[in-house]
């Protein structure tokens, strides 16, 4: 029977918090960097693509990181939220939790968008999920 994972195995959660902040944002840098990059290297003219492409970077990566760490930081309090209610962590909470970040950052544009956003935030989540569970039982 496999084992289950229980609330023990990850950090406590005021610092998974902080560390979720920060991976998203580490990860938002380096796939905008490497992104921005190549934007900024095919739009600069033929002889400053280098100069185009790290201006773009300066410009823009960080910009995107930011919006990651907003991202992270709110499906990990939503998370946390969902595992102190629940007192179990399991995938629906990173499903719901998906959903309602999702719903959340889409709340200035309205119920409408609100809805949508959100379920498109589950069913990505719920893929994520998914594929996490698919490749547990794969390498067991």
């Amino acid at each position: 029977m496999p084992r289950q994972s229980g609330l023990a195995d990850r950090e406590p959660c005021p610092w998974r918090i902080v560390d979720d902040v920060g991976g998203a944002f580490c990860m938002g840098n380096i796939g905008g960097g490497i992104w921005h990059s190549i934007k900024g290297a095919r739009l600069a003219p033929s002889g400053a693509r280098l100069s185009g492409s790290l201006s773009a970077v300066q410009a823009r990566a960080p910009v995107l990181g930011g919006q990651f760490a907003v991202w992270g930081g709110l499906f990990a309090c939503c998370d946390c939220s969902l595992t102190a209610i629940r007192q179990k962590e399991d995938p629906w909470n990173s499903i719901v939790s998906g959903a309602a970040t999702g719903g959340i950052l889409a709340g200035r544009a309205g119920p409408r968008a609100m809805a949508s956003a959100a379920v498109v935030g589950g069913v990505l989540l719920a893929l994520i999920e998914g594929m996490g569970i698919m490749m547990t039982r794969m390498m067991a």
